[in-house]
């Protein structure tokens, strides 16, 4: 079977979860960059991709990399591209976005403008025709200039990753599922230990976290733009790899998931987000303020996106927000604690320096996921194992 390099883009910062997703999944990864890593797979491969990969963006299929400074650069090195090997005679064929990071050409309409004319011109010389139809399946483009270096990749994704297809209502300032996803799989969590959400909104965190609990591929339940690429992947290969993450399921085993919010229309979208997942009966809901945070047992996690004061009257009542958090992780002081947000101070009021903390870019704002850990707990002993 033919193999392509497949261009996975995702968040800055979290290059090294996905890295280990697609390694998982037995690809051979070519190169990572930042928000993208680069392996390389058959056309099954860009049906597993797009249905098991937790923390991608979307799934590319690159078509062709060349140099240019001028646009009659970017002309000629676009015509040299086989699009025929790619795109039927019958394709719908755009340019769904371009990026230019320092490079001379800078003007994405413009850019936009040349790649499609070029991908024309070389589609009429090999099929033989002045007019395309377009009828047919859709092919979106997408390329990116960095340095003068021109990618350009066919979109197997459709819509972004992120919507799995449970989230209908989300909160003031959701979390996407991917980086919810990334973020938890940042951490040392298991599905044996209790995971809380003080500040869950429309329940992303406990909801990733139970898919992953569950063994349930995000996914299954949505469509793809290249299910129609039945020039390049078999339409069987679709329905095999949904019968693959089937069989993976595994959501009877009993998990602690719980997530809490002051707001109770909130916390009802996202039990109704969690039973679109079908993991309704592994989360529980409450609404709950965080200065109520409490829980018998030890060696939990907290895993939350709190509030960052983006609004003005709500950056006063941050301080007293983040000593809340301090307060109840001091109840709680041998949980492990994680927390993503753009709140500078979020150290001093919480009152504790964390033991570590990552840069991560959720879209165009600068975020830290501070993480505060706690003691491990002590190792099972088994019965007739020596000590």
């Amino acid at each position: 079977m033919k193999t392509y390099e497949l261009i996975a883009p995702c968040h800055f910062g979290l290059e090294a979860v996905l890295k280990k997703e697609i390694y998982d999944l037995g690809y051979e990864i070519t190169k990572v960059e930042d928000g993208r890593v680069t392996f390389e797979g058959d056309a099954e491969a860009i049906c597993r991709a797009n249905i098991f990969l937790r923390t991608a963006e979307r799934v590319l299929l690159k078509a062709g990399q060349f140099h240019a400074e001028t646009f009659e650069e970017l002309f000629q090195g676009v015509k040299g591209i086989p699009w025929e090997r790619y795109i039927p005679e019958d394709g719908k064929f755009w340019v769904a976005k371009a990026s230019s990071i320092k490079s001379k050409l800078f003007s994405p309409s413009d850019i936009q403008s040349i790649v499609k004319k070029a991908m024309v011109e070389r589609m009429k010389q090999r099929y033989h025709l002045q007019w395309f139809e377009e009828s047919g399946a859709h092919y979106p483009l997408r390329i990116f200039l960095m340095k003068d270096e021109v990618t350009l990749a066919l979109d197997t994704s459709g819509d972004s990753l992120h919507k799995r297809g449970y989230r209908t209502l989300s909160g003031r300032a959701p979390i996407t599922e991917t980086l919810a996803a990334a973020l938890i799989l940042l951490t040392p969590w298991k599905r044996d230990r209790i995971l809380v959400d003080p500040f869950c909104g429309s329940g992303t965190f406990p909801i990733e976290a139970a898919m992953i609990a569950g063994n349930i591929a995000p996914g299954m339940n949505r469509s793809f733009t290249a299910e129609n690429w039945t020039n390049l992947i078999e339409r069987q290969l679709w329905y095999d790899t949904v019968e693959e993450a089937d069989e993976m399921v595994n959501t009877d085993s009993s998990v602690d998931i719980q997530g809490y919010d002051i707001d109770g229309e909130i916390v009802k979208a996202a039990r109704d987000n969690a039973r679109r997942a079908g993991v309704e009966h592994l989360i529980h809901f409450q609404q709950r303020a965080v200065s109520q945070l409490s829980h018998p047992k030890k060696y939990g996690f907290i895993i939350t996106n709190p509030p960052y004061g983006e609004r003005l009257e709500e950056k006063e009542a941050l301080p007293s927000l983040y000593k809340e958090i301090g307060e109840s992780m001091k109840r709680l002081d041998s949980w492990s604690a994680y927390l993503i947000t753009s709140y500078e101070e979020a150290e001093r009021y919480i009152g504790r320096k964390a033991d570590k903390n990552r840069k991560i870019y959720n879209g165009m704002l600068k975020t830290y996921f501070y993480q505060f850990l706690g003691p491990k707990p002590p190792r099972r002993k088994f019965p007739g194992k020596a000590e």
